[in-house]
């Protein structure tokens, strides 16, 4: 089973470079997309359904932002579109498609660049969303939770460390969330069971030469329920072409 996340940037700018016909041929069985950038009726041409897939968007009610999609090769079960969290679920960042008693997720965690009052916004999420976790992990069901998470968990994860710890993304109180959330061994991030590698990034600023310098950040994920880890087979990160200033992640399954 492969599963592909992309943070798109705007799923219309990513198809005007090349996207669905890249995605067309990586045999994928679930694509998760986030920050589509558009409301659903926007979407008019069939290039945003691709053929072979059955294709679920949860929008933001604001235009133009945020958003999550997945495409999946088999219909599934059922589709869970939000956390029932009137705040969270109006920012369209939470996407969940059962198939049997797999569930596989798309999921854009708040950025807090841009203020003291985003940060907040986003230590709130982390918090209300660990609780959701909970119930997840008390749940029969094995999980892959795909998606922007805006964190650096570790320094191996970001070019530039030492000159980030007061930046979000790289706080000391993200990556502590995170240190929580792998602690009990209920959950694992797939990419680090099967790649211990440095310079491995998803996400590059525009500013500078942060591209071309391989100057970036690893803040898209998957992160798997325990069940599933002995079951990751491969993962990449695509390079090649540019979709977006990130990079679709690739993991192969065996299931």
């Amino acid at each position: 089973m492969r599963v592909i996340t992309l943070n798109a940037n705007g799923i219309r700018s990513a198809e005007k470079k090349g996207f669905y016909t890249w995605m067309q041929q990586q045999n994928a069985d679930v694509v998760c997309i986030q920050e589509t950038k558009a409301q659903f009726h926007q979407l008019d041409d069939s290039t945003f359904c691709p053929e072979g897939y059955h294709c679920f968007y949860h929008d933001a009610e604001k235009k133009g932002y945020s958003g999550v999609a997945i495409y999946a090769k088999k219909q599934p079960d059922k589709v869970v579109h939000g956390l029932g969290i009137e705040d969270i679920d109006s920012e369209g960042r939470y996407l969940e498609a059962q198939f049997g008693d797999l569930s596989v997720i798309s999921l854009y965690l708040p950025s807090g660049s841009s203020g003291d009052e985003r940060q907040n916004y986003k230590f709130s999420f982390l918090e209300r969303f660990r609780v959701y976790l909970k119930t997840l992990e008390a749940s029969n069901r094995h999980y892959i939770i795909c998606g922007d998470w805006n964190i650096a968990h570790k320094e191996i994860d970001l070019k530039n460390w030492r000159g980030n710890k007061k930046n979000s993304g790289f706080l000391p109180e993200e990556r502590a969330w995170l240190d929580e959330l792998f602690a009990d061994g209920q959950w694992h991030d797939a990419f680090r069971v099967v790649n211990q590698e440095v310079d491995q990034y998803t996400w590059w600023s525009n500013r500078g030469q942060a591209w071309a310098n391989n100057v970036g950040w690893r803040i898209d994920y998957q992160i798997v329920s325990s069940a599933l880890m002995d079951k990751v087979l491969a993962t990449a990160i695509y390079k090649d072409e540019r979709f977006s200033d990130h990079a679709p992640l690739l993991v192969d399954y065996a299931i």
